[in-house]
């Protein structure tokens, strides 16, 4: 039976049209909200386009289950508010039974004194996917500070999104990622030279790490382990990444802010709509997936 025009996550049928099939919930309707995180930046570039952990749980989804419908809504760049007002009224309206959200570090890097009504915002985001029915995942924020040449700045506000993150997730019955104390965070391999975007290991790490609170087959917890033989950098190498973070990343960021621009600015979903996402023709924890 085939979700219509009526749909509803939240109602008696839904429940029981998603079902539990050898154990597992089945899901039918993912959509995924948020950020750049979620758009997958890094993982890819936009001539050849982008992944990211959505696109991948997407894929490990119907590996296991085919016949998966999956949107994606998220665009780098954007705030709390913005994923408030433009993407959750579509998401809801698409009636999905798995939404994954991530968002507010752009938030929590900007300048200015309008975090507080970002966490006001977070709390109305999270109030909405809860009455919509779906399984809702969520994420708090690895400890991005440790790695920031002006980390000290943000801390605090990490802090208190995080703190604000995990008590929705009590409050609401989401499942939570928590990256904040997961050794593998602090893998430099895991971040591209920004040190606030995933790598393309990032992005498979946080796949990883969404399956296990979704109860996915094969999951574990092994995502969170650091590397055996971690990199480290020398003073060299610590001092040009430095710069190359100054000139690449902060500059270009500090010129759009004040020409009151965004990364967000021109941007469109990749994803729309739900969409059938085709069995993959290769699913591997090192391989992007292909869809048919």
């Amino acid at each position: 039976m085939e979700p219509g025009p009526r749909y509803n996550a939240s109602d008696p049928l839904a429940v029981s049209l998603r079902g539990v099939v050898d154990g597992y919930t089945r899901y039918t309707r993912y959509i995924a909200i948020g950020d750049s995180q979620t758009e997958g930046l890094w993982d890819g570039d936009d001539v050849v386009g982008v992944l990211g952990f959505a696109d991948r749980l997407a894929a490990r989804i119907n590996s296991h289950h085919a016949g998966l419908h999956y949107a994606n809504l998220a665009v780098r760049g954007t705030l709390v508010a913005d994923v408030l007002r433009k993407q959750v009224p579509p998401a809801l309206a698409m009636q999905p039974d798995l939404i994954t959200v991530c968002v507010g570090m752009n938030d929590v890097i900007r300048p200015g004194w309008s975090f507080g009504r970002a966490l006001a915002d977070l709390e109305m985001l999270y109030a909405a996917l809860a009455g919509s029915g779906a399984t809702v995942v969520t994420t708090t924020f690895p400890n991005v500070a440790q790695f920031l040449p002006l980390g000290w700045l943000v801390s605090g506000r990490l802090a208190r999104i995080n703190n604000a993150i995990r008590e929705a997730a009590d409050r609401y019955d989401f499942r939570l990622v928590d990256l904040y104390d997961a050794p593998s965070m602090r893998d430099l391999d895991t971040w591209d030279i920004d040190r606030v975007h995933a790598s393309t290991k990032g992005h498979l790490l946080f796949a990883a790490a969404a399956a296990e609170a979704l109860d996915l087959p094969g999951s574990n917890h092994d995502w969170a382990e650091a590397s055996p033989d971690p990199r480290r950098l020398s003073f060299r190498e610590r001092s040009y990444g430095k710069v190359r973070w100054a000139q690449e990343k902060f500059t270009p960021w500090v010129w759009r802010r004040m020409r009151g621009m965004s990364s967000a600015d021109g941007r469109v979903p990749k994803r729309p709509r739900l969409q059938p996402l085709g069995m993959p023709r290769a699913w591997h924890s090192d391989a992007a997936p292909q869809f048919d």
